[in-house]
């Protein structure tokens, strides 16, 4: 996962409320920091996501795969 594919997965799983789970919430899985902290100290973003989607009960359907553009169209 990408740092792009991350915040795309985050804007489409929290909406408005992206920009406060990313900055203010604490993440146990990344040693309890923020998720841009982790980014920032160079956690990889899958590794962030995974982490914030555990501590937020996203179903495990929504983890996966979840950031990627759709293909183009032929």
């Amino acid at each position: 996962m990408r740092r792009s594919e991350f915040q795309r997965a985050v804007d489409a799983e929290f909406g408005v409320r992206a920009p406060f789970v990313i900055g203010d919430l604490i993440l146990g899985g990344v040693g309890y920091r923020s998720a841009r902290q982790a980014l920032d100290e160079g956690v990889a973003p899958r590794d962030v996501w995974l982490a914030l989607c555990a501590e937020m009960d996203v179903p495990e359907s929504r983890r996966h795969g979840v950031g990627r553009m759709d293909p183009p169209r032929r």
